[in-house]
């Protein structure tokens, strides 16, 4: 473990109306970008993972939503209904599904075309937008990161890795969803011919929710019998033994790279609970990997109405993460982020101060609030410089960034 890091990130529910391929080259690329940033932190690979081609349903808390005395079912996905608050969008439509199907099928081409076919190259990814650096006291640090970064590429450019070289021109890139819908994944499983497994052909990876990791539950059941990587989705509510137990079904061989827990919790909690969850999958001997989601677990109300997440709150329960597991001796292998490439207001807070009055000037989200391009990659070198500090042995002394 702790050779490589995870950089899961995309739309909180990708819908109809918003596809195109400029919405999906921008947030491709601001992934791209926060990937050479933490590569060069950490001086470790970085697996790049989208939330995309896949991501459209949603799970509610509430199977109601009430506005001005009319009560509809809710909303819970472009693939499952519409978002519109009327009686007839309300109604679930499975030829939705069928939609949702040819639409990951174009984004998935256009993500194959992105990665191979030049956008890729690491001269392009590295032409940074820091404008936040201009409003934030960090910007010196941040500044002369990206420096060091286009000092590296110019070193390698001048070996004569350049633009030339395929290395230098493509990347893997990964996609994921959560395991929600379970018609749709079942009707896209297939046995593989030289294996005899299963794979959930919808993604890459997929991963079961806070709501639908029940141990007899048929949302485990079907993960159980698909060998694509899996992710756990855990909050502050996780008991121990529970999610030992989960894992051990999931992942009966304990095989290396089958199982990611993405806790999702709060930064105090996380301090609280994340140590246990640690050392009993430790003492059951499970091999994970640890990924924070501290997107989920701040989601607050502005005044106006608008759900809203606070940038110093995720920064916070990221600093927490990484605490811990330098508390625990573990490895923080990733992080998993609800983002866009857009410039949107949808979270408070970064370098450049978005506030409660800015949300309503580009809120577009169909569900839950999202870092935007320049809170993404701020974020990004952050945690490069947690990474970076933890691999030269100084994990402590982060006060310099605020991390």
């Amino acid at each position: 473990m702790g050779q490589a890091f995870m950089l899961q990130g995309g739309d909180c529910a990708e819908s109809f109306k918003e596809f195109n391929a400029n919405n999906i080259r921008d947030t491709f690329r601001i992934l791209l970008q926060m990937g050479v940033v933490l590569m060069f932190g950490g001086q470790m690979p970085v697996i790049k993972v989208g939330r995309m081609a896949g991501q459209f349903a949603k799970p509610r808390s509430d199977p109601f939503e009430e506005k001005n005395g009319v009560k509809l079912p809710s909303y819970r996905g472009d693939n499952i209904n519409g978002d519109a608050f009327d009686e007839k969008s309300r109604i679930p439509d499975p030829h939705r599904m069928v939609r949702a199907y040819t639409q990951s099928v174009a984004t998935l081409n256009l993500l194959r075309a992105f990665a191979t076919g030049g956008y890729a190259a690491m001269q392009r990814v590295s032409q940074w937008n820091l404008d936040f650096s201009q409003h934030s006291e960090q910007g010196d640090r941040y500044r002369e990161l990206a420096n060091r970064v286009d000092e590296a590429l110019g070193f390698m450019g001048a070996a004569g890795l350049t633009n030339a070289h395929p290395i230098m021109t493509t990347t893997e890139f990964w996609t994921s969803h959560e395991c929600l819908l379970l018609p749709y994944e079942q009707a896209l499983t297939r046995e593989d011919s030289t294996s005899g497994l299963y794979y959930d052909c919808s993604a890459h990876m997929v991963w079961v929710g806070e709501r639908t990791r029940q141990l007899d539950g048929a949302h485990v059941e079907f993960l159980r019998g698909i060998a694509n990587p899996l992710g756990i989705k855990v909050s502050d509510k996780m008991v121990p033994s529970e999610l030992v137990k989960l894992i051990e079904i999931l992942n009966p061989q304990n095989k290396p790279g089958r199982i990611t827990v993405i806790v999702r919790m709060g930064a105090e909690n996380m301090r609280v609970k994340l140590p246990h969850l640690i050392r009993a999958v430790r003492g059951a001997g499970q091999i994970v990997t640890w990924v924070s989601d501290p997107m989920h677990g701040n989601t607050i109300m502005a005044p106006s109405g608008l759900k809203t997440r606070s940038f110093d709150a995720i920064r916070a329960e990221l600093r927490a993460f990484f605490d811990v597991h330098d508390q625990e001796g573990s490895f923080p292998g990733g992080v998993h982020l609800e983002m866009t490439g857009q410039n949107v207001t949808e979270c408070v807070g970064g370098s450049r101060t978005i506030t409660y009055n800015d949300l309503s000037s580009r809120y577009h989200t169909h569900c839950d609030p999202r870092l935007n391009a320049s809170q993404s990659l701020e974020l990004a070198f952050i945690i490069a410089e947690r990474l970076r500090k933890r691999r030269l042995g100084s994990g402590n002394l982060l006060s310099s960034i605020g991390f």
